[in-house]
């Protein structure tokens, strides 16, 4: 697979909560930001680009991301909101929601028994950190891409693991 192509990673948990339950957690990026082994931590950027203090969330909010990989070091990024649709869709874009570095996002969904919670994240189209290492070693872009995929798989098992543990005690 190519970068250019959009690769995702995604996967899904069934939570013993109701999506009403789940919802604050999922669309709060403090709570994703302790979930994840990347993302060190997420706060959003002063109004009037994002919300103010105790506000939730909405299209268009902003939140500066602070991350950590073994291999690159670390840095950070501007995300935006492109989708709030309370209980149901918490997506964000980021870098430039126009052409995104990546795009995550989380669907709820509800089932008997709780809810069903879904994260996916798209690679691209914008350049990232990945597209600097394939422009340095092209013949690798495949593995290189594959390799990453891995990576993200695993950031979002953890983090939806996190997720439906807060949610469920």
């Amino acid at each position: 697979m190519r970068y250019a192509e959009g690769p995702t990673a995604e996967a899904a948990v069934h939570v013993e909560a109701p999506p009403a339950r789940v919802w604050p957690l999922v669309s709060d990026i403090a709570v994703v930001a302790e979930t994840s082994e990347e993302l060190q931590e997420a706060q959003w950027l002063p109004a009037p680009d994002g919300p103010a203090e105790g506000d939730a969330p909405a299209v268009g909010h902003r939140f500066r991301g602070r991350n950590a990989h073994p291999q690159v070091g670390e840095w950070e990024t501007v995300s935006e909101v492109v989708e709030c649709d309370e209980e149901r869709a918490f997506a964000w874009a980021v870098t430039d929601p126009a052409n995104p570095t990546a795009l995550w996002r989380f669907t709820l969904r509800p089932v008997a028994g709780g809810t069903e919670l879904r994260q996916r994240a798209r690679m691209g189209p914008g350049p990232s950190n990945l597209t600097t290492v394939i422009e340095r070693m092209p013949d690798k872009e495949e593995r290189l891409v594959a390799g990453r995929l891995r990576e993200w798989q695993q950031g979002i098992e953890r983090t939806l693991a996190g997720i439906k543990q807060r949610a469920e005690s």
